[in-house]
């Protein structure tokens, strides 16, 4: 048998050799890792805004937001529209402010300042319950809420009555008596005739009382007097009534009991309250929320270790329980 030459393979055109080489080089595992890291990195960097390392520190811009703002500080304060000169004294007063606080934050100044925490948890309480994340409530809504508390808005009773006073200071033991006996003499006799009057000693505060309510004069005479004379019949002179000041012959001209108004009468206080129970309800969510993040350790305090707390406030030193 007649072996055949074998024929050599044909030769790569010169052009194609490099295309062959980014072919195998494209291929290997590595590179491919480069470039999908490389754009992964510059679209995050695209899409991501700058944080706040990446500002600069040492630029300071005013808007006119910012300038509109001070304004309205300087007329809240009573002022007329502050002058072009003071309006550039204002701006200058808010950089030199926003400069004294980066150079403290870069001290840190701000760190272990019992006033600067605070305030900050102060803003971050505002923060935990925005009233404007809360929903308008409608009327229906109102109405059912008002239905479950309805007593919180009652209206208190209150009575228009006048008196004549014998000073418990004047007469002593004899004011109540004093009184008593003065009920004859004033009866069937115009209530508001200076004959009635001449009969009882001056009064420092006043000697007629309209539309007063039982907390009114409680502060005003003592809870005994408010009590009893929210029980007196109107249209005559009665008592002796005590007070804190001596004794007293009441004249009730008109009584209005207590009760609970209509949920029209008291709308616009009945929303009022729904956004105060609204805004803590979501305010104690928030916080609760954010307390769930942290671990905390609060120590045991026994009675020993609240001793001599005079000496310690004394020296100006402070107890606070760390949070971990």
């Amino acid at each position: 048998m007649k072996l055949l030459p074998i024929a050599p393979e044909p030769s790569m055109p010169a052009e194609t050799a490099p295309i062959t080489t980014w072919r195998r080089f494209a291929g290997e595992p590595l590179l491919q890792f480069v470039v999908v890291g490389a754009v992964l990195f510059g679209t995050y960097s695209f899409v991501t805004p700058k944080t706040e390392e990446s500002v600069d520190t040492h630029r300071i811009d005013l808007t006119r937001d910012d300038v509109r703002q001070l304004a309205v500080t300087w007329l809240a304060q009573g002022r007329p529209l502050p002058t072009p000169k003071q309006l550039g004294s204002l701006m200058e007063q808010k950089v030199t402010e926003e400069i004294l606080f980066r150079e403290a934050v870069s001290l840190g100044l701000d760190r272990d300042d019992e006033i600067i925490k605070r305030r900050l948890a102060q803003k971050m309480d505002f923060l935990a319950a925005d009233v404007a994340a809360l929903d308008e409530p409608s009327k229906a809504t109102l109405a059912e809420w008002y239905a479950k508390h309805s007593e919180r808005f009652a209206l208190a009773p209150h009575l228009s009555f006048r008196h004549l006073y014998f000073s418990l200071d004047k007469r002593g033991d004899a004011s109540r008596e004093a009184a008593a006996s003065a009920i004859p003499l004033v009866s069937g006799k115009p209530v508001d005739s200076p004959e009635v009057a001449s009969i009882a000693d001056p009064f420092m505060f006043r000697n007629y009382y309209g539309d007063a309510t039982p907390e009114q004069m409680a502060k005003e005479f003592g809870p005994e007097f408010a009590k009893a004379i929210f029980d007196l019949t109107p249209g005559s002179w009665q008592g002796p009534v005590p007070s804190g000041y001596g004794w007293h012959l009441v004249w009730i001209d008109s009584v209005e009991p207590g009760r609970v108004p209509a949920f029209e009468e008291v709308a616009p206080a009945v929303k009022a309250a729904w956004v105060d129970e609204r805004y803590a309800e979501v305010k104690q969510n928030a916080l609760r929320e954010m307390r769930s993040r942290y671990i905390v350790t609060l120590p045991t305090v026994g009675p020993e270790d609240l001793q001599n707390l005079q000496v310690l406030a004394g020296t100006g030193a402070s107890i606070e329980v760390s949070a971990q």
